[in-house]
């Protein structure tokens, strides 16, 4: 069953700082048919932000072959409603907004900045909890 997803930020962040996590598994596992990205261009535009300024070891070009790759396997969306505030840091409130028009689970280390998507029926789950439920957690 292929499950649609939205990473969070922090996902992608863990995922590039090292290469043991389940956030690193999760991400080399983004083109294998077990789940699909779900992306929008203010969530592309906040990864190209984040990782150019926390992700030091790589370049600006290589963060760009990242975010490319990640475009060309993701199903991208254009977002036309905003209902925010919804949640307790209205930096988030985009990813939930991706997350309710794809009907997607949400994959972030901060699960308690999303304690209101239930209300969307949007389940939140950490990397490692994702892998799990796909039986990828090896």
């Amino acid at each position: 069953m292929n499950r649609q997803i939205v990473l969070d930020t922090n996902v992608l962040v863990a995922a590039l700082k090292s290469s043991r996590g389940s956030s690193f598994r999760l991400l080399s596992l983004v083109d294998s048919g077990t789940f699909t990205i779900n992306l929008s261009t203010p969530l592309v535009a906040e990864y190209e932000e984040v990782l150019l300024r926390e992700i030091l070891h790589l370049s600006r070009t290589e963060i760009n072959d990242i975010l490319d790759y990640l475009c060309n396997v993701a199903k991208r969306h254009k977002i036309f409603y905003l209902w925010r505030p919804v949640l307790k840091d209205s930096d988030d409130d985009f990813i939930l907004e991706l997350a309710v028009k794809c009907g997607a689970d949400i994959i972030t280390w901060n699960i308690r900045d999303f304690k209101k998507a239930d209300k969307f029926g949007i389940k939140v789950q950490t990397p490692a909890e994702f892998l799990r439920q796909t039986g990828a957690l090896l």
